[in-house]
């Protein structure tokens, strides 16, 4: 028995890239009425659309959900993306579609490596991409799936894609703004730097905003990235020039634990000596000690606004793009004290 001809096949005969064809075949604009009669002639030769009727119906069957993968690293769960996976899943049940998911590699830079099957075989009809890729990275999918894709916890202000985010300057100005409360007025800030990714920019920028509002002139950032080895060593360094801190507010959970392991090993009692907060609320801010207060992000609900939003874009692609914005909560527990 013959195998399914492929859309690179397609692709491939009608001398042009899997995004053209796919977005030829799907009636997209933006390509040229020879192109498309090309890729059209390709297919019908090798028998491409007796297998892709999906492709000329405003419908969605099946869900791609795509994260990266860097080279060499080992496979660990992430703690909020598999909330976010998990959202996604049970909005695709609700609508009765499928869901496939998986990983793409990338090389120190966010490059792709490597394209899984279920883009370069054009398995599904609309695209989650999940977490923080580079927008060139973003595009170079783009043009690969030549499909609708939805970032989910991404940013891309130079594609045209429909996005979900969390409200990120809010979420950490309630943050500060409930040390300050506390009594807090030597604050620090660990787990970004100015050129991290968008995401934790705003949430510094949020940090900064609620020093601003209560008129605290004094600012104690320590830069490092969200990894806990980079964490560590950026507390102890901002502990050691500013010992007067009270208060860390670290930009994710991973980094506030290991903010409150140096801290620890450093002599300090916690949260006596100094108080923690964090921001995503992992399963692990409940089992450290002391429990961490941290800012929640409804990553279920971000997985399922994805999927919607896929779900309408494929109903409507020629609708303006649309960004939907979490609004986050402040879960109080064992990590901060007044002073």
């Amino acid at each position: 028995m013959a195998s399914r001809p492929k859309l690179t096949e397609v692709a491939e005969l009608a001398g042009v890239s899997i995004g053209t064809a796919s977005q030829a075949l799907n009636n997209k604009i933006g390509v040229a009425p020879e192109t498309r009669q090309r890729v059209l002639e390709a297919a019908q030769k090798l028998g491409y659309l007796q297998y892709s009727p999906s492709r000329f119906n405003p419908n969605i069957s099946t869900v791609g959900v795509l994260m990266k993968h860097p080279k060499d690293d080992p496979d660990i769960v992430n703690p909020f993306y598999s909330y976010v996976l998990a959202g996604a899943e049970r909005e695709c049940q609700r609508h009765n579609l499928s869901l496939m998911y998986a990983s793409i590699e990338v090389d120190e830079f966010s490059r792709a490596l490597s394209w899984p099957p279920m883009l370069s075989e054009q398995q599904v009809d609309g695209l989650l991409i999940v977490g923080a890729f580079l927008e060139p990275t973003i595009s170079q999918i783009s043009e690969q799936a030549g499909l609708p894709i939805v970032l989910v916890d991404g940013y891309a202000y130079n594609n045209d894609c429909d996005r979900v985010v969390t409200d990120n300057v809010n979420g950490a100005f309630a943050a500060v703004n409930y040390l300050i409360d506390q009594g807090h007025r030597h604050i620090g800030l660990i787990g970004s730097d100015a050129n991290a990714y968008p995401s934790i920019r705003e949430r510094r920028k949020g940090y900064t905003r609620a020093l601003k509002t209560h008129e605290i002139s004094k600012q104690y950032i320590e830069d490092s990235i969200l990894e806990r080895e980079s964490a560590y060593a950026a507390t102890v360094r901002l502990l050691e020039r500013a010992p007067q801190i009270t208060a860390i507010f670290a930009c994710n959970d991973d980094t506030a634990i290991a903010c409150m392991k140096a801290a620890r090993e450093m002599g300090r009692r916690l949260p006596d000596d100094l108080s923690v907060i964090g921001f995503d609320d992992i399963d692990l801010a409940q089992e450290i000690v002391p429990t961490l207060t941290t800012i929640h992000v409804d990553k279920l609900l971000m997985g399922a606004m994805g999927v919607r939003h896929l779900v309408d874009r494929v109903r409507d692609p020629e609708r303006a793009s649309l960004t939907t914005s979490l609004g986050t909560q402040l879960i109080i527990r064992e990590s901060v004290i007044g002073i």
